[in-house]
């Protein structure tokens, strides 16, 4: 097992990390920006170095001072949670020939996998069913642009091959925006990601969002631990995410995650991941894969019974993996909502000092955050500050239970999103199950 292990993130996942750290043996380093020395994961840490100041670019994004860390403190490997350098190839690629662990995979695989246009190519050769698009970038021909759109059929959108994050895509309905809404994607791909090159897929117009959820040691050896269901979504970014996805049964649930294991082999996967997909009329499509532990990994967890950090802790010892598809079984069921530091309404971020917190408790309640009573939230960061997990056996008890379990959290001194995730437990096109991913901004247009 590792000796130590340094914590290249900050705030939930920082302490999640941590935690699993501990219950293996494995001391920890937590680095920190100047304005989180008071982090519960750092004040938990056996040893802590600041690593800069407040700005990621200074801290958590700064390469350099993370390899530092490690090097001063004698750690052998890096965990990068989520977010900041996580998927950042060029990241993994230092810390290994500083002669570092990065606990994910392969710096080629994240590169093969962080472009979408090798990733739809790589997903097509394993066999993952993938949204009918151009099959590689566009190029500068407009009459051959003009010839692919009419082929996959309107409405098609056009996406940044190294976007993200909802960044980086335009929707085109007819064929007369077609050109202009090419070039202004290219303008944009080229600003925010420094890589114009963009590609088109057929447009789905209700789809859900349905993840999968894998594990693969690099050894040959790879598995699924079943779906989860992320369609409550704002501006391409989940709000609610659970586990199973309602309506999947048992023979999609094979069907799709058989695929994503063999993709898994075919690749060389190492760690943790997520297949994401886009999920219409009964059929999967696949848009991109997490290589990484996802925010909403709970839920799995819940499930399954499955840690799903120590796994990745074992992965980076080099350790062949312990469980077998027939280890992994679906019980009940679990519901995340992410509690943000923001107006309920505008959504508007709300950093500040935490004046009374009081964490939510009872049967089936994992309450997954970082804040305490007289913490600051800074307005550096993203502005998520924690995580509530219900499970339940079944759905019904699962949403019941999230009911009671937010009205039971109280943070005072800023605002959350907690009215918001309230009156989407109360929705009663979520109670039913199978919302699609347009559904939440819908709702709150009409509000």
């Amino acid at each position: 097992m590792l000796d130590k292990v340094v914590i290249a993130n900050r705030g939930e996942i920082a302490l999640r990390v941590l935690r699993a750290c501990k219950e293996l043996g494995i001391k920890t380093v937590a680095v920190h920006s100047t304005v989180d020395k008071n982090l519960k994961h750092v004040l938990l840490a056996d040893e802590s170095i600041c690593i800069g100041k407040a700005p990621a670019t200074e801290s958590y994004l700064n390469i350099p001072s993370i390899i530092a860390a490690a090097e001063v403190t004698d750690a052998i490997a890096i965990h990068p949670g989520y977010g900041f350098l996580a998927e950042n190839a060029d990241f993994a690629e230092q810390v290994e020939n500083s002669g570092f662990i990065f606990i994910g995979p392969k710096p080629d695989t994240i590169r093969l996998m962080g472009d979408k246009v090798s990733a739809i190519d790589a997903m097509k050769k394993a066999g993952v069913p993938c949204v009918p698009g151009s099959d590689g970038f566009l190029s500068n021909d407009e009459s051959k642009n003009v010839a692919i759109a009419k082929r996959i059929g309107y409405p098609v959108i056009i996406k940044a091959s190294g976007g993200g994050g909802g960044r980086g895509m335009r929707v085109v309905r007819q064929e007369s925006d077609l050109v202009q809404s090419i070039q202004l994607t290219k303008a944009e791909a080229k600003s925010a990601f420094n890589n114009d090159a963009v590609y088109m897929e057929k447009f789905l117009e209700n789809p859900r969002h349905i993840e999968v959820q894998v594990l693969a040691d690099g050894q040959g050896s790879a598995i699924h631990l079943g779906e989860r269901d992320c369609s409550m979504q704002r501006r391409h970014q989940k709000v609610v995410e659970e586990a199973p996805a309602p309506g999947i049964t048992e023979d999609m649930r094979r069907y799709i995650g058989e695929r994503c294991v063999r993709a898994c082999i075919e690749i060389g996967y190492r760690g943790a991941g997520t297949f994401e997909f886009l999920f219409e009329n009964g059929e999967f499509y696949f848009i991109e894969m997490n290589t990484r532990i996802q925010v909403e990994h709970p839920v799995t967890e819940m499930v399954t019974g499955v840690d799903l950090i120590k796994e990745q802790l074992r992965i980076a010892a080099g350790q062949p993996l312990s469980l077998t598809q027939d280890d992994i079984q679906i019980r009940g069921h679990a519901i995340e909502c992410r509690i943000n530091a923001e107006d309920p309404e505008r959504f508007t971020p709300s950093p500040g000092k935490i004046n009374r917190f009081h964490a939510p408790g009872g049967l089936g309640i994992r309450w997954e955050s970082h804040i305490y009573t007289d913490y600051t939230v800074p307005p550096n960061y993203d502005s998520m500050i924690a995580k509530l997990i219900t499970y339940g056996e079944n759905r019904g008890v699962a949403i019941g239970r999230m009911r009671n379990a937010l009205t039971e959290v109280v943070v005072e001194g800023i605002q959350t999103n907690i009215p918001l995730q309230e009156d989407i437990m109360a929705d009663e096109n979520f109670q039913n199950g199978g919302t699609n991913i347009h559904y939440l901004e819908k709702k709150l247009d009409l509000a």
